[in-house]
């Protein structure tokens, strides 16, 4: 059973637009999940200092945010994240930006395409109408 299924947050180990490196260095400074990445990256001038701190840029830090905003989606578990990967949808950016049919068509495709199980309505629905909430967060 993964964290997610515990009502916890996901690993970052999770997030998938990560160079090893990094994901070294997030967990030497005792970031261990996308909830506490999300914390201390509220702001900007948080993202900044993050950033210096791991040898990175602000975009990989902005990239590892919209990340973890996705996997903190209710019921939004690995293999729901994979599925939307394969449908193109990397973070919560893109599926707030992809209006709901093509959403809706891309993930339906991704099931067909990769013989994925088909998720119920309700929970696509539920995931796009969350990203339509969290990208502002």
């Amino acid at each position: 059973m993964c964290s997610s299924d515990l009502g916890m947050m996901p690993a970052i180990t999770r997030l998938t637009r990560i160079e090893p490196v990094h994901l070294a260095r997030l967990e030497a400074h005792g970031i261990f999940t996308t909830g506490l990445l999300l914390e201390r990256t509220e702001t900007a001038t948080r993202r900044q200092s993050l950033a210096d701190q791991l040898d990175a840029t602000t975009a990989d830090v902005d990239e590892w945010r919209d990340e973890a905003l996705l996997l903190n989606i209710a019921f939004l578990g690995p293999d729901e994240q994979e599925l939307l990967a394969r449908a193109g949808i990397l973070g919560v950016k893109q599926l707030a930006e992809t209006p709901w049919e093509a959403f809706m068509a891309s993930v339906s495709e991704a099931v067909r395409l990769f013989g994925m199980p088909e998720p119920d309505a309700l929970s696509v629905r539920s995931w796009w109408e969350q990203g339509q909430i969290l990208v502002d967060a």
